[in-house]
């Protein structure tokens, strides 16, 4: 009897691993923008730049030894916008994406807090889409340009 009970949650149990390990039919699409913070401010504002040809990397690792699992890379087009089709579940993985390099020489420095941003990359959320946005990534300038004391006065919103 212990035998056909074991037998009876082992026919139970192999689907769901099967389906669980299957590549997605329809690929997850992650996308995202990396730009250069042309103003310094620390944050994309009217004068942001978008970078052609940044070089960005997908990363996936384990949740608890954080031993890196999958990656890819990817480089940005000529809106600054890099897009990443990923075939697999990664679930139970922390996954990001980093900046690894600007072709931009006087935007080449990564901004702090803008170097990386999460995603999640799984169909067992409850998101509908297969699209995944990721936060923008930025480069910082290595000097302000001219005119970005007008831009970030916008931002000034203190009565005197």
């Amino acid at each position: 009897m212990a035998r056909l009970a074991h037998l009876l949650l082992l026919l139970c149990l192999l689907p769901s691993l099967a389906l669980a390990f299957r590549p997605f039919s329809n690929p997850l699409i992650v996308q995202g923008r990396v730009y250069c913070d042309t103003c310094r401010a620390g944050f994309e504002t009217p004068a942001t730049t978008y970078i052609t040809g940044a070089k960005v990397r997908l990363e996936c690792r384990d949740r608890r030894s954080m031993d890196l699992r999958y990656t890819i890379d990817a480089r940005t087009d000529a809106t600054g916008t890099y897009r990443v089709a990923v075939n697999e579940d990664h679930g139970d993985e922390v996954c990001e994406a980093v900046l690894i390099g600007s072709p931009a020489p006087d935007c080449a420095s990564a901004a702090p807090g803008h170097d990386r941003a999460r995603v999640i990359l799984t169909r067992y959320n409850g998101m509908a889409s297969d699209d995944r946005f990721v936060n923008s990534l930025g480069f910082m300038a290595d000097e302000a340009l001219a005119g970005c004391d007008e831009v970030l006065q916008q931002y000034n919103e203190t009565e005197e």
